[in-house]
């Protein structure tokens, strides 16, 4: 044999000898990283290649010496598609699967690999924990580091994903999710969150069957307006109240977003979640950390009453904005005048706020505006100058007029728009998302500003903070976002030499670095989260705001529906419920649902009659002495509306002394004449006896319920009847502790 030919075989001999002998070290030097809060475990594994694989998701495994072996419990083919199971699935190698990440390397290499290099837990506190895992691409300087931070008690955890690359030039990453889940199961459930304006967050179950369902964001703001990143998974069987396992989940990012679920050929469940990829490769460059947004998930073997409790409970505690705090009760101008007011007519409504409980004052929108005043939604947005004509003393005459009636008083904006009859627009068409040889399309007559310019993000902070230099008793911000962006394309993304698929990405990410300036200098103003609707109601918004609002439509019979739907993963102290003049029901019942979550008024008090004032003001009293309870107390939803002829949700104070439930007719298509059975409580002490007492009634108008005495164990059983019917369509209950 060719001497040559000879070292040429020994060197490959030896080659593959060292890959044997590197495959059975690490055979035998599996790696197994557990996530585990107080009642659900993530297991991962490494297998004989050093590959990361999801190998477990359920109740914990107490015994840690058995944790190694759960990997050797089951048996999959995966010849045909590379590894269902992968903690975070590459593309371009051996996988065929639907990826977490694809990249184009700075040499045009459109393949990766992810094996295992190291991993750490840190223990932030005695319920909080970071566990961080580092996977490297063996070829190239590329790594992904997956963040996995636990809350025990509340049995939730927040995933993220760190890609970062110390290659000579940029890595264009074409895709780049947040997290990849695995489930084994026999069926799954999904409920996902759909709709349109005046129609959101619309609950469709569906059984997921073999191939992928999509559920995704391209509207680049107002993301949230035809899906939600919000989702239910049940396993086994659809999802129940209070039993059966389910999974609750929010993807926490404020732009386009993907959801994919994945029923692999095994029958298992591939989760796949993050920043919709469409048009939004993206340019990292070396040495630069990318950061996703993080998917948000509870597990629950006991229905999702005890899962929307554990996400509400973790909201409130650790990431709304002032989620253990106040709210104010404010009075809304917005459908008494629309855009047709003076300082006159604003501040005449004022008058008798105070009188029936009204903490707060909010001024909505056409206060704006000069050169093109804002009397209609198709001039003015971006000019927020007071308009002289409509307010000749400024805003803060306003404000003192209404300290003088005893109510604080805020302001409406909509500071990442301008239309384009406004100054703003003629002096600075390159701050605006628009490309330059297309016709302009407008969504209320409007275009959005490109926050990924840095100079624009200066102009949005300033709106804010001008306002608030002027008049250091501003006490409320409403900020809205009423356009989706057309024809993407940034002035300055070009001027810059970046690639115009940066540019839905980093427009949210200015977004947030504004918002993070504004909370730095004025870190306590209640601020709430408008668009158009529930348009942008997420946890990585909820850092700054203290509250959303969750559709414009505030017909009350569809608002207990919406209300419903949201509460599986929101706390009431985030929503923001007013009384308007929308529907055809009474008074009492549109005060009655608003008082689910944070109260609000967008009527002329002024023009109620002296009965409607008398309740008003009564059951403002009544709401003043249980919203701690609806706002910090625990949440169930007793009777479901879209099953019964009645809706029934409770809350209950956390030492189980007070609780309010709220019970409304929803359907009298065949003339319900009375609850026909009882509706059983939930959440009280077995052992405690309770007064049960309704309240918000109407003046001269008596209860046909006696205030009676029973035990917690008998409400959670044999319950009780409101007495719900056609003359009696809101009944409010008040259940005390029996001292």
């Amino acid at each position: 044999m060719n001497l040559n030919l000879l070292n040429l075989y020994n060197k490959k001999v030896f080659f593959i000898v060292s890959l044997l002998i590197t495959s059975i070290q690490l055979s035998a030097q599996k790696v197994t990283i557990p996530i585990a809060s107080e009642n659900h475990m993530i297991l991962l594994q490494t297998d004989h290649l050093n590959r990361l694989r999801t190998i477990y998701f359920g109740k914990p495994i107490q015994n840690q010496s058995e944790l190694e072996a759960v990997g050797a419990t089951t048996n999959y083919d995966e010849n045909n598609s590379g590894i269902y199971n992968s903690a975070y699935t590459p593309a371009g190698t051996w996988n065929l699967s639907e990826p977490a990440i694809q990249v184009k390397h700075a040499d045009g290499n459109p393949s990766l690999e992810l094996k295992y290099s190291s991993h750490k837990k840190e223990q932030i506190d005695a319920n909080t924990s970071l566990t961080s895992i580092v996977l490297k691409d063996p070829v190239y300087p590329f790594e992904v580091t997956l963040c996995y931070k636990v809350w025990s008690k509340e049995n939730l955890i927040e995933q993220w994903t760190e890609i970062r690359h110390k290659e000579k030039k940029a890595v264009l990453l074409q895709k780049f999710a947040s997290a990849n889940l695995y489930f084994s199961n026999k069926d799954f459930y999904l409920t996902s969150f759909q709709g349109e304006y005046l129609k959101e967050m619309q609950p469709i179950e569906t059984k997921l069957e073999q191939g992928i369902r999509t559920i995704d964001s391209k509207l680049g703001t107002r993301a949230m307006l035809l899906q939600t990143p919000n989702f239910i998974v049940s396993f086994g069987k659809p999802a129940s109240e209070n039993q059966g396992t389910v999974l609750l989940g929010q993807l926490a990012w404020s732009g386009n977003f993907k959801l994919d679920f994945e029923i692999d050929s095994h029958k298992n469940l591939r989760l796949i979640t993050g920043i919709n990829p469409y048009a939004s490769e993206y340019a990292l460059v070396p040495n630069e950390t990318f950061k996703t947004p993080s998917l948000i998930y509870t597990l629950s073997t006991n229905g999702t009453g005890e899962a929307s409790r554990n996400l509400q409970n973790w909201a409130r505690k650790y990431r709304v904005l002032d989620g253990e705090g106040e709210r104010l009760t404010l009075l809304n101008n917005w459908e008494a005048t629309y855009f047709d007011f003076d300082e006159n007519k604003i501040s005449g409504l004022f008058k008798g706020a105070k009188d029936i409980g009204v903490d707060l004052f909010l001024l909505d929108d056409g206060w704006f505006g000069n050169k093109y005043p804002r009397n209609n939604d198709d001039a003015g947005l971006g000019d927020w100058q007071e308009n002289k004509k409509k307010l000749p003393h400024g805003l803060g005459y306003l404000v003192k007029e209404a300290k003088k009636e005893g109510v604080k008083f805020g302001i409406w904006i909509e500071p990442e728009m301008v239309n384009p009859r406004s100054e703003l627009y003629e002096k600075h068409q390159d701050w605006v998302i628009r490309q330059p040889e297309r016709p302009e399309i407008y969504y209320r007559n409007q275009l959005v500003l490109d926050l990924s310019n840095p100079e624009v993000q200066d102009f949005v902070f300033g709106i804010v903070d001008n306002l608030f230099v002027k008049n250091p008793e501003l006490a409320f911000i409403k900020w809205d976002c009423n356009a989706v962006i057309y024809n993407a394309y940034s002035a300055y993304l070009n001027k810059k030499g970046l690639p115009q698929s940066n540019l839905y990405v980093d427009y949210i990410k200015g977004l947030y670095k504004v918002l993070e300036r504004i909370r730095a200098k004025y870190p306590k103003v209640p601020m709430m989260l408008c668009s158009g609707g529930g348009g942008r109601g997420e946890y990585e918004f909820l850092k700054y705001f203290t509250e959303f609002w969750p559709s414009d439509d505030t017909e009350p019979l569809e608002r207990i529906f919406m209300q419903w739907n949201y509460s599986y993963f929101f706390p009431s102290i985030t929503t923001d419920n007013h009384v308007t003049d929308w529907g055809k029901q009474p008074l009492k019942f549109r005060v009655d649902v608003a008082s689910m979550g944070k109260l609000g008024f967008d009527i002329v008090t002024n023009h109620l009659s002296e009965k409607d004032r008398q309740f008003c003001k009564q059951a403002i009293s009544n709401y003043h002495s249980f919203k701690d309870i609806v706002w910090h107390g625990d949440q169930y939803r007793l009777v479901n509306p879209y099953e019964n002829d009645i809706a029934s949700l409770m809350y209950v104070n956390k030492d189980k002394t007070r609780a309010v439930v709220f019970n409304y007719l929803v359907n009298n298509r065949f003339n319900l004449t009375a609850t026909k059975r009882p509706v059983v409580f939930n959440g009280l002490d077995s052992n405690k006896k309770y007064v049960v007492k309704e309240i918000n009634l109407y003046p001269e108008i008596e209860s046909t319920l006696k205030s009676v005495v029973y035990s917690g164990d008998f409400l959670m059983k044999a319950g009780y009847n409101p007495d719900v019917n056609l003359k009696r369509t809101s009944v409010v209950l008040e259940v005390t502790e029996l001292k």
